[in-house]
């Protein structure tokens, strides 16, 4: 059996006088950037700018209602008839109703608004009935 030389050299060798051709690069260049950016956003998080700006209004709006919602109970405590307010919200027996009772109260309203905080309501009303 005849060899031609080339099946006698060792791995490395062939790898130091491999030379590959600029299109051969440019080919492996976009496959590397390709599979990047297939393992960034399937596995790495990575998330499109629209997605975060989702995610990030979603958080500052969740952020906001507990926030609205911690205000909330603190004004209902602090009013001067706060016992028995709390005594006719624990006696109203719907969550719409009890949200409502706290919107009527005015407890809701967040400084520099005019009306009431829905999302901040719901939580005041979850907070007062625990």
């Amino acid at each position: 059996m005849a060899t031609d030389g080339r099946s006698t050299r060792s791995l490395s060798q062939r790898w130091d006088d491999y030379q590959p051709t600029k299109s051969t690069l440019g080919w492996a260049c976009a496959a590397a950037v390709a599979a990047t950016m297939v393992a960034g956003f399937s596995w790495g998080g990575w998330v499109t700018g629209g997605t975060a700006e989702d995610v990030a209004m979603a958080a500052s709006n969740t952020a906001r209602g507990e926030l609205a919602a911690d205000i909330c109970v603190e004004r209902f405590n602090a009013a001067p008839d706060a016992a028995a307010r709390l005594a006719e919200f624990k006696s109203i027996s719907g969550d719409y109703q009890k949200r409502q009772f706290v919107e009527a109260g005015g407890w809701a309203v967040m400084p520099g608004e005019t009306t009431s905080d829905r999302l901040g309501a719901q939580g005041c009303a979850t907070a007062l009935a625990a």
